[in-house]
């Protein structure tokens, strides 16, 4: 299980932001349709790898954006990685979105898909080989991505559960 995590100062990083999907909702009511605009968005300070993500709804696009942007800089987390790729194989899940993160060697590149393209990125991991396996559905693929960053330790977590050194590994 992931360890309980600390909530991230958004102001003390470099946020960019990032537009995943903007989806056109509309509520019929008495009087017609109310239309509204869904965004999903996605931030992240590659040089720190910190990267969250979150929604907003709004009348107009840009205010749309603006809250999602405000809901994502509230879940920050951090992710443990190597210097360009993330240490090891795991998988993430969340509903049917399942999502395969795999270590690449330096000068492959980020090879993945829209939504898990965007977390790639924000985060800053520059090799990585990815696959969204089950839903398409942009909002389950990014939690399940999440769902998969959360779940990588690093060496010396993984030392001090077999109760070794981080040289021994």
């Amino acid at each position: 299980m992931p360890t309980v995590i600390k909530k991230l100062d958004a102001g003390s990083y470099q946020l960019k932001d990032q537009v995943v999907a903007i989806n056109r909702v509309t509520k019929v009511v008495k009087g017609g349709k109310n239309l509204s605009f869904a965004a999903l968005v996605v931030v992240g300070d590659p040089s720190s790898a910190v990267v969250g993500y979150g929604s907003g709804k709004a009348k107009e696009v840009p205010q749309a954006i603006r809250k999602g942007i405000e809901s994502a800089k509230k879940n920050l987390i951090r992710v443990n990685l190597t210097q360009t790729s993330i240490p090891h194989l795991v998988l993430g899940r969340y509903g049917s979105g399942r999502v395969l993160l795999k270590p690449a060697p330096e000068g492959t590149g980020v090879i993945a898909g829209g939504a898990v393209r965007a977390v790639m990125t924000s985060v800053g991991i520059q090799n990585v080989l990815t696959k969204s396996i089950g839903t398409t559905n942009p909002h389950n693929v990014i939690k399940a991505t999440f769902d998969a960053l959360k779940h990588l330790k690093n060496r010396t977590e993984v030392a001090a559960m077999r109760g070794k050194q981080a040289e021994e590994l």
